[in-house]
């Protein structure tokens, strides 16, 4: 968890992230702060990553669609949950093994403003890498009004305390 680990006389480095110590199947953890998608963040990324569906970026295409305006890109969408994660499910992980049973349930358009949170599913211990555990979340993204536009399943290799890179 954040916190200042004192690595000298009156020197301190802050500190991010759980351990796989820390982690306790059921707990919920509400990961702050949010975001308000922008029209820029949306043009970028999509273009960014050569997503040409004009749903994304053309207002004219998207205004004869049902929704009637452009969409938000859904990749962007989860990275954005996904990174804001990070500092709460991540941050001290070795890597992250998988992402299940992704499921996108509601739109999301330029101005939403996005939060999100993750369930503790299960951990255990690595049988193959002592000093290191896996860890699996249920995370799932909400607009500020509280719909639930987003969902997903993460496993991540996190190493235990006395074991990580900072250590």
């Amino acid at each position: 968890m954040q916190g200042h680990d004192q690595i000298g006389p009156q020197r301190y480095r802050e500190s991010f992230g759980r351990y796989y110590d820390d982690f306790v199947v059921g707990d919920v953890y509400e990961h702050r702060p949010g975001r308000t998608i922008t029209e820029s963040d949306n043009t970028w990324f999509t273009l960014l990553t050569m997503n040409t569906h004009p749903l994304h970026f053309d207002k004219v295409y998207a205004a004869k669609s049902e929704f009637k305006r452009p969409l938000v890109n859904s990749c962007l969408t989860l990275s954005m949950v996904v990174g804001m994660s990070v500092s709460d499910i991540s941050q001290k992980a070795i890597g992250n093994l998988g992402w299940n049973d992704i499921k996108l349930t509601a739109p999301v358009f330029v101005g939403d403003t996005i939060y999100a949170e993750s369930e503790v599913l299960a951990k255990r211990e690595s049988a193959s890498r002592p000093g290191q555990g896996l860890v699996t979340v249920r995370t799932i993204g909400k607009k500020g009004d509280g719909t639930q536009f987003m969902s997903f399943e993460r496993t991540a290799l996190i190493a235990k305390r006395g074991h990580g890179i900072e250590d």
